[in-house]
């Protein structure tokens, strides 16, 4: 299935874009690392910080996605429409994150309108929207996590690739299988949406402590 026909028949109505959780009712905003800060004092990057904010990203990724699992993995890249007709480069935004040279090979690309509305001409802009249909052992997704995490300090590594330099790349994590997708926006945390509240009602149970303070009752209510 195409991903906006498995999007339209399965989230309709929705966009895939950050800020997933106010565009459905059953989701979730967790924080991650809440009790812990990025710097150590004005310079010093908290290591702390990090190894528990990757530690709990990864650990729900592997809560929401078994082996057995479709996975559809989604990537939006924002772009200056004149560099696009410049460059002959590709975006090989997957080269380093998924291992099998025959999985990538299934790579599609479209090519969709500016998701954003704070550039004075969006007309100028697009957005390169890659996906992958893989499945979990497919996904350096440890890796790829990290990347995500770490893309707002330039000296953590790994990165996401980002030559356009507008937004980050955004990373979206669909389950096929399940009808689930998590997206992790930075550091600070992640959104997860379901078709099905029961579906992630029990990674709400094990993760409640995580679940963002000023959402805090809108999510309780939801799972009650």
């Amino acid at each position: 299935m195409e991903l906006q026909e498995y999007i339209n028949t399965t989230f309709p109505g929705l966009v895939l874009k950050p800020s997933l959780y106010y565009q459905s009712n059953i989701s979730i905003h967790f924080d991650l690392a809440r009790d812990l800060y990025q710097f150590k004092n004005e310079t010093e990057l908290n290591p702390d910080y990090f190894n528990r904010v990757y530690t709990q990203a990864i650990s729900l990724f592997n809560d929401l996605f078994s082996a057995e699992d479709k996975i559809l993995l989604v990537t939006n890249v924002y772009q200056n429409k004149d560099f696009v007709r410049k460059s002959k480069k590709k975006m090989m935004v997957y080269r380093h994150y998924i291992q099998n040279k025959d999985v990538r090979f299934r790579l599609k690309q479209e090519m969709l309108p500016y998701m954003f509305d704070d550039e004075e001409n969006t007309e100028d802009y697009c957005t390169s929207q890659f996906s992958l249909q893989c499945c979990k052992q497919d996904i350096r997704y440890p890796l790829l996590i990290k990347a995500i995490c770490n893309q707002d300090f330039p000296v953590l590594k790994p990165r996401l690739h980002n030559p356009y330099r507008l937004y980050h790349p955004d990373v979206f994590f669909i389950n096929l299988t399940n009808n689930v997708i998590f997206y992790i926006y930075d550091d600070r945390g992640c959104e997860i949406i379901a078709s099905d509240i029961g579906t992630i009602r029990p990674i709400y149970e094990k993760y409640t402590d995580l679940v963002n303070e000023y959402f805090r009752v809108e999510i309780d209510q939801r799972f009650k």
